[in-house]
């Protein structure tokens, strides 16, 4: 159901439920922005957070940190998702958000979380999805989401 949620509660509820994924070798810091409550499918957005948080903590090797960031631009609210992984390698990155597509090992993973993670955000909630990566650095997923949604009859 669309209703007005705390971005920041759904996000620190979501670090919890992929706290498992973390196996206390991952430290999670949040860096929250002053946002409002914003207008969206709570349940979506959720899967869109665990999404990218789990595949932070697949993408570092050893110990590292992931960093979830929150503010507002304008009419939208920003939130990333930085981790200390091993980046996105250059030749893949266009096909990044294709269903099917994955850089993970035959077995792990099927290839669609990024690609649902782009459906719910874009398609659904009218915002964008973007990345940057440094395979020395690390990876940078930023997601984009106005403050209210568009009546479902003015999308079709």
């Amino acid at each position: 159901d669309l209703r007005k949620v705390d971005i920041h509660e759904m996000l620190l509820n979501t670090i919890k439920l992929s706290g498992c994924e973390f196996r206390r070798r991952v430290t999670v810091t949040t860096e929250f922005g002053d946002v409002p409550e914003i207008e969206c499918y709570p349940g979506l957005l959720n899967q869109v957070f665990l999404n990218l948080l789990v595949n932070a903590a697949q993408a570092i090797e050893g110990e590292g940190s992931v960093i979830v960031r929150t503010e507002m631009e304008g009419d939208q609210v920003h939130i990333s998702v930085t981790d200390t992984g091993r980046g996105i390698p250059v030749e893949v990155q266009p096909r990044i958000f294709k269903a099917g597509f994955t850089t993970k090992a035959m077995g792990v993973g099927t290839g669609l979380g990024l690609s649902i993670t782009r459906e719910i955000v874009e398609d659904t909630h009218g915002g964008r999805i973007s990345f940057d990566s440094d395979p020395s650095k690390g990876t940078t997923f930023h997601v984009r989401l106005p403050m209210r949604q568009r009546a479902a009859e003015e999308r079709e």
